[in-house]
């Protein structure tokens, strides 16, 4: 057995815990993916508050690589952006999701673009195909934002309930291996 097998085998309970909580947060999000939304963006207010005053902090302790006018703006911008979703959370659980499926939908655009650039440059035609596919997604999630930011939990509820029973499988196997 490697050292790498070993170390799997012995945290395999780490598996398990993480595939509970996909699993239950997967099952909230399908169930009440309002509420579930609102709590994880307040969560998410909360670390950006705390990151943007560790970020301030750390210009003075020079713990960072970071030059320190990247640090005050990453610091400002991290305050003010949890102090709104703190004070704001439905409003924040709205724009965040929203915001999420906009760069998505930029990123599906840009994606696209570049592989058909690629597939006219010689990468073959299933490269244009998954590029116009990207464009489509880009095209369809920046026509109605709103609707795709609603839809979202929903999906990403999906998809942690399939990781998370994957993660408990997994993780009793690599226990079974073990045994």
């Amino acid at each position: 057995m490697t050292a790498a097998t070993e170390r799997l085998s012995n945290n395999w309970w780490v598996f398990l815990l993480q595939g509970i909580a996909v699993l239950i947060l997967g099952i909230l999000l399908i169930t009440n993916p309002a509420v579930t939304v609102a709590t994880l963006v307040i969560f998410l207010g909360i670390y950006w508050l705390i990151d943007g005053i560790f970020s301030l902090v750390s210009i003075f302790t020079k713990t960072s690589n970071l030059h320190w006018g990247w640090l005050l703006a990453r610091g400002i911008l991290g305050i003010l952006a949890g102090i709104y979703v703190v004070r704001h959370p439905l409003l924040a659980s709205l724009l965040v999701p929203t915001v999420l499926i906009i760069i998505l939908a930029v990123q599906g655009l840009i994606m696209g673009v570049i592989g058909i650039i690629q597939a006219f440059k010689g990468d073959g035609w299933g490269t244009g195909v998954l590029g116009a596919i990207n464009i489509l997604f880009g095209i369809i999630l920046l026509s109605s934002p709103l609707l795709a930011a609603w839809i979202l939990p929903l999906v990403i509820g999906i998809f942690g309930i399939i990781g998370g029973i994957a993660l408990i499988f997994f993780a009793f196997k690599v226990r079974k291996a073990t045994a």
